[in-house]
């Protein structure tokens, strides 16, 4: 793949779409366009355990923020990205119906997590999630 190129990055359990702006060994600079997958809230050392030292709080990667990911986790994207707002709206949405359905201990910590999250947002982009 090349600079320029549309791609989908995974990242710390997040999705995304984004624009390859830079090369480098063993991985890709990805600027951010889109949301497709929230990451996940918790412990990723110690998935669906509620009682942890430090459960993290994990927001989504900013519209054009770059970051650099790994080249197994970059792959051509050919579709149309979402607005980044739209996008991180709905992909909240998806995560936080996920866990309401799933109403475990785990779920409802990274519920309140998720609600942080969505606070700093509502501030950060001046959206609302109802």
């Amino acid at each position: 793949m090349n600079i320029g190129d549309h791609v989908t990055a995974h990242y710390k359990s997040g999705k995304y779409t984004g624009t390859i702006t830079g090369l480098r060994p063993g991985g890709y600079t990805v600027k951010i366009s889109s949301v497709l997958r929230h990451p996940a809230q918790g412990d990723l050392h110690n998935p669906n355990e509620a009682d942890v030292p430090f459960f993290h709080e994990r927001k989504a990667l900013a519209y054009n923020e770059q970051a650099n990911i790994a080249e197994s986790a970059v792959h051509p994207f050919d579709g149309e990205a979402l607005d980044y707002i739209e996008s991180l709206i709905a992909a909240a949405a998806k995560l936080e119906n996920r866990l309401q359905s799933k109403g475990d201990a785990f779920a409802a910590r990274s519920l309140q997590a998720l609600e942080s999250v969505k606070k700093e947002y509502a501030l950060m982009y001046k959206i609302s999630f109802e």
